[in-house]
């Protein structure tokens, strides 16, 4: 897990949170009670999106219907990103493959420790 800054772009208020590195995951998501809970900006898309769990089941909150367009930051790094928002999940932010290959960043997993070395 890493700390990231998660910021609205309408009011640049931000939230630090932990985000679960995954390379199992193929979309970067962002749980649905957390967007509730900090407030962000809800887009709705034009077709529903059905995602599976790690099990392979598809989740049980439905499919996503919403995206939220914000900036990451993270050490020195930061991007404007859509992620999707889907339901019940017990982490509030998901970094996946896409994400970690474009950025190709050092991860120390014993240590925990991320460096992004390499700035697109």
């Amino acid at each position: 897990m890493v700390k990231i800054r998660l910021e609205r772009i309408d009011t640049q208020k931000g939230v630090i949170v932990k985000a679960l590195l995954n390379s199992r995951v193929t979309k970067l998501v962002i749980s649905s009670e957390f967007t509730e809970k900090q407030i962000f900006k809800l887009k709705k898309i034009e077709k529903p999106i059905y995602m599976r769990n790690m099990n392979s089941s598809f989740n049980k909150e439905g499919p996503i219907k919403y995206i939220i367009e914000i900036n990451i930051h993270y050490q020195r790094y930061w991007e404007r990103m859509e992620i999707d928002v889907i339901g019940g999940q017990k982490w509030k932010v998901i970094l996946e493959i896409p994400w970690l290959a474009y950025h190709n960043p050092e991860i120390d997993w014993r240590i925990g420790e991320v460096k992004m070395i390499r700035y697109p």
